[in-house]
């Protein structure tokens, strides 16, 4: 067992650490969501979505390997210092939005495991995320070391209750099977797609690369470490979707929170599956309030030229910003009964400029040859990078048609 572990630890890489920022407490809640009202049937989206998450990791992870400088550094250079200052100032927006989710999720996971008031949790988590960015000398292995964890925890919590569900795989197998097209089932195509295809994500897979320290030699490890975080977070999608599937969906409940599903299991398999279940749901709120931060924090800086590496001080700095605020304004909302929708809508609102954005200059980069040499992107893996792009600018338009929708009935 311990060499197994030993091994686990070896493979480790900036693959699990892109898995724990985009696993956070929307995909969970999301996942149980559509599990619950519609059983096996989008098990599908997750793996399309997997498909093209691939392909734009992979095109980053390539840039890494090959590069010392920078991917917003080179687009500054390249196509202009504008371009790489609005993708650093909507990325840092978009992370600051999705911290509020980050703090309230974490909060209400321990809320379920011990009882106490999810307020007092919002008070501890930021300060320990805090001393960790600020106190690490080598800020990229602590959070590799750190996410491995939170990664093994998610998927041992949420594979374990499987083992008491004992789902139908037959009906599992027909999930995998695209359908269901219709408009009216849009909606949890679009949120599925959206939690995880994240450009965020994948953009920060260079950046991640380059810290690990691998080179050009390196690039057929760092293409399997890539593509083994995406499994592992489509893995963990598809067994909360599962779960709830088996679960719920029969008895048409509903869930609207992770933590209404962690009380469903209580209610149907006892005591252990809600405690499971919420531990599972607290390694997703924490590990992404940590990753969030450093993204979010250092696409700022980058874009704006004031450091790259999150051992860097204004990286650093712009991460504190993010999770403070984030704190801050959950405990707010915590305390005045507020609504999450306006945080919601605020991070639907940054994603729209910084996702297709991301997806410009990603593509743009990986396709020059005098950028990426014979490593440039094959027609396939256009091909890849083109759809998923397709599909992002859907999204973003639907999304866009949401909020106009929702202010206009403000």
């Amino acid at each position: 067992m311990i060499k197994y572990i030993k091994r686990l630890f070896k493979m480790v890489g900036p693959g699990f650490i892109m898995a724990a920022v985009v696993l956070g407490p929307g995909s969970i809640t999301i996942s149980s969501d559509i599990g619950a009202t519609y059983g096996y049937n989008f098990l599908w989206v997750v793996l399309i979505a997997a498909i093209f998450m691939v392909g734009y990791t992979n095109m980053s992870t390539r840039f890494g390997v090959l590069h010392d400088r920078s991917i917003l550094s080179l687009i500054a250079k390249k196509y202009g210092k504008w371009f790489s200052v609005l993708i650093g100032i909507s990325s840092f927006l978009a992370s600051l939005s999705f911290q509020f989710g980050n703090n309230i999720g974490a909060g209400m996971g321990m809320e379920s495991l011990t009882g106490i008031d999810d307020t007092y949790w919002l008070f501890l988590f930021t300060p320990l995320a805090m001393l960790l960015v600020f106190l690490s000398q080598n800020l990229y292995k602590a959070l590799e070391k750190m996410m491995l964890v939170m990664v093994v925890l998610m998927i041992a919590a949420f594979a374990i209750n499987l083992i008491f569900i004992k789902p139908e795989f037959d009906k599992i197998a027909v999930g995998f099977i695209p359908r269901y097209l219709a408009i009216e089932n849009m909606n949890p195509i679009i949120a599925l797609v959206g939690t995880t295809l994240s450009l965020n994500g994948a953009l920060y897979q260079s950046y991640l690369v380059q810290s690990k320290g691998w080179k050009l030699k390196d690039k057929s490890k760092s293409i399997r470490d890539s593509n083994l975080g995406v499994f592992l977070l489509a893995t963990i999608s598809v067994l909360v979707i599962i779960t709830a599937a088996a679960t719920l969906n029969p008895f048409n409940i509903s869930v609207n929170s992770a933590t209404d599903m962690a009380i469903q299991l209580e209610s149907i398999l006892g005591n252990h599956a809600k405690y499971i279940f919420s531990l599972g749901f607290i390694s997703a709120a924490f590990s992404s309030l940590i990753i969030n931060a450093v993204i979010g924090g250092g696409l700022l800086a980058d874009g704006l030229g004031m450091g790259k590496s999150m051992n860097e001080k204004m990286p650093k700095l712009f991460t504190g910003v993010i999770l403070v605020t984030g704190m801050i304004v959950s405990i707010y909302v915590a305390n005045n009964m507020g609504n999450p929708v306006y945080s919601l809508i605020l991070a639907q609102a940054s994603s729209m400029l910084s996702v297709p954005l991301i997806g410009v200059g990603l593509l743009l980069v990986v396709n020059s040859k005098k950028v990426m040499g014979i490593h440039k992107n094959s027609p396939y893996q256009n091909l890849i990078g083109l759809m998923g792009f397709m599909v992002i600018c859907i999204l973003v338009f639907m999304m866009f048609q949401r909020l106009i929708n929702y202010f206009a009935a403000l």
